[in-house]
């Protein structure tokens, strides 16, 4: 399979943006990098079965990208563990794989089912073609790797614009872990020859900001400083802070966007100060509007502890729904494969 994997687009990247650092198949086991302990331990959840991969989905043991990698990496498991059973049976197991890994987190779920229906596609067109047990893996496992090789691309190319709205010696606020795109960003910042300072919020409960954005961030050579998640008002104006910058879970067809909590109290401070948001992504062709997003509500006990330690005393509540909704108003820019757009006039993007 490796002569296939050509043209890679995680070069120059550090090790948990590269491919095989983030969720990988082999021989029977998808790999998956444990992003809930990482820097502090490199440790990597190995996965025997699609359902143990939905569950590292679910458990947040991969997170940003890593889902969507995961997904497509437990359907290359799921065909491995009946590729010996008859076409009926195993394209049974693949639809029962497909929508446990599709589904193992709400909110995005539109979005991974789009990655599974494709390798649903794969999986029966090579059926159908003839190929049997380790070919029909390949095939499956070679649609795993273009899906991946292919989003880093759109990326890549979403990296450099996003690079060019930066000055030269600029700073940038981000939230949580941009994964790829802040990857991108950075990387294209350097061929750029910008020297750009990154604050980086720490995002709780798994503090994604200080752990994974800024290891980003220091192993590509960039000044880097984490703070905390009641400072980013105060940072804006006093770092001088040139923009604010964010991934995205779903971008509405209106505007809106879904992402990790904290991102709509950012973005107003922001707007407050004139400084500049500008996402990450590509509109929703599921979502037109927000009336069918579901925020996930995640487990309350993870807002009062940090990385395994109890914080309150017992009897006290937590609360924890994992995203916010910033509205358009607040959005300077969605930054595209396909170039920056305003937020209230996504439908332009279709029209490119």
């Amino acid at each position: 399979m490796t002569e296939c994997w050509k043209d890679r687009q995680d070069y120059d990247l550090p090790f948990m943006l590269q491919f095989e650092n983030i969720a990988w198949y082999q021989d029977g086991i998808v790999r998956v990098l444990d992003r809930r302990v990482y820097p502090l331990k490199t440790e990597f959840v190995e996965c025997r079965h699609y359902q143990e991969v939905a569950a590292a989905i679910r458990d947040m043991i991969t997170q940003s990208e890593g889902p969507y990698v995961a997904a497509a990496m437990g359907m290359v498991l799921a065909v491995h563990e009946v590729k010996e059973k008859n076409k009926r049976e195993i394209l049974e197991y693949a639809k029962e794989a497909a929508y446990s890994l599709s589904h193992a987190r709400p909110t995005t779920s539109e979005q991974m089912t789009g990655i599974v229906k494709k390798s649903l596609s794969v999986i029966e067109d090579a059926l159908t073609s003839g190929k049997k047990s380790d070919e029909l893996v390949e095939s499956v496992m070679q649609f795993a790797f273009d899906y991946i090789n292919n989003n880093y691309k759109r990326y890549t190319k979403i990296g450099r614009l996003m690079a060019k709205q930066i000055p030269d010696t600029g700073a940038i606020l981000t939230h949580c872990f941009p994964g790829t795109v802040v990857g991108t960003m950075l990387r294209a910042c350097k061929e750029q020859h910008k020297k750009i300072k990154v604050f980086c919020a720490e995002t709780r409960p798994y503090f994604q900001g200080s752990r994974l954005t800024a290891s980003v961030a220091l192993d590509m050579g960039f000044d880097v400083t984490v703070i905390s998640d009641n400072m980013p008002a105060y940072t804006l104006k006093s770092q001088n802070i040139d923009m604010f910058i964010t991934a995205s879970d779903v971008i509405t067809q209106d505007g809106h966007v879904i992402n990790k909590i904290g991102t709509f109290q950012v973005a107003m401070a922001a707007h407050y100060f004139k400084i500049p948001y500008y996402v990450t992504g590509t509109p929703d062709l599921v979502h037109k509007d927000i009336s069918n997003i579901i925020i996930e509500q995640r487990d309350p006990q993870m807002v009062t502890e940090a990385m395994g330690m109890k914080l309150t005393k017992k009897g006290v509540k937590g609360y924890y729904p994992a995203f916010d909704i910033t509205p358009p108003e607040f959005v300077s820019g969605v930054v595209t494969d396909k170039g920056i757009f305003s937020a209230d006039n996504l439908k332009e993007y279709f029209e490119v």
